[in-house]
């Protein structure tokens, strides 16, 4: 038994020495990259993540509600009772937003939301750059530093994840000048999320995407 023991918390502390050596060699590979390149920077990020909307299948009342904002729940879990339609959970995830009004009439017309949620696991800092502001030097797998509002002070490392194929939607329907729009594309960086379990979701950010000079 005091042989396994031993073995079980040498495997623990090389497990950890593992993972402390890879830490080290990241900080110490985004280190170097910052010596020899150049970046580009995003200040208008945010922690985000995709958005799941629970609605009804039918029109109707709502009974009763079973969960609130800030609830974690499972996938196939009751949410809300709207008529004789129960809403269950399509995830294992966050409760966001609950429109906690029984009584009120839900038309599926509307599309209106009882609940919405988010997977935490997807969560990504979510950035928008400009066309003409450094889009074309990046790439996915850049390395990216990135600093949050409510932690003023700290860096957290990163890697873009992904790249929007296509800009944004314009909101300018017609314009009387000769000067072209500047498109916008967004940005999404992924990092250690079960590292860092006290970022929310939208919390404001700033971004800085490296790539070599």
């Amino acid at each position: 038994m005091e042989n396994i023991k031993e073995s079980v918390f040498a495997k623990s502390w090389v497990q950890s020495l593992s993972g402390i050596i890879i830490v080290a060699v990241i900080v110490s590979g985004i280190l170097f990259y910052k010596s020899i390149s150049s970046y580009v920077e995003i200040e208008d990020g945010t922690i985000s993540a995709p958005i799941i909307s629970i609605k009804p299948e039918v029109s109707g009342i709502l009974d009763e509600v079973y969960v609130k904002n800030g609830d974690v729940v499972s996938i196939g879990q009751p949410l809300a009772k709207l008529g004789s339609e129960i809403l269950l959970s399509k995830i294992n995830g966050l409760v966001i937003y609950v429109n906690n009004a029984p009584g009120q009439f839900f038309n599926v017309n509307l599309s209106e939301a009882v609940v919405k949620m988010i997977d935490p696991n997807e969560l990504r800092v979510v950035g928008t750059i400009k066309e003409d502001a450094g889009f074309s030097k990046i790439s996915f797998g850049d390395p990216v530093i990135f600093t949050l509002d409510a932690f003023s002070g700290e860096e957290y490392i990163g890697i873009i994840d992904e790249i929007s194929q296509t800009s944004k939607d314009s909101s300018v329907v017609f314009s009387i000048s000769d000067k072209r729009e500047v498109k916008e594309f967004t940005v999404k960086v992924k990092y250690d999320i079960s590292k860092y379990k006290e970022f929310k979701n939208g919390m404001s950010a700033k971004i800085k995407v490296y790539y070599k000079k």
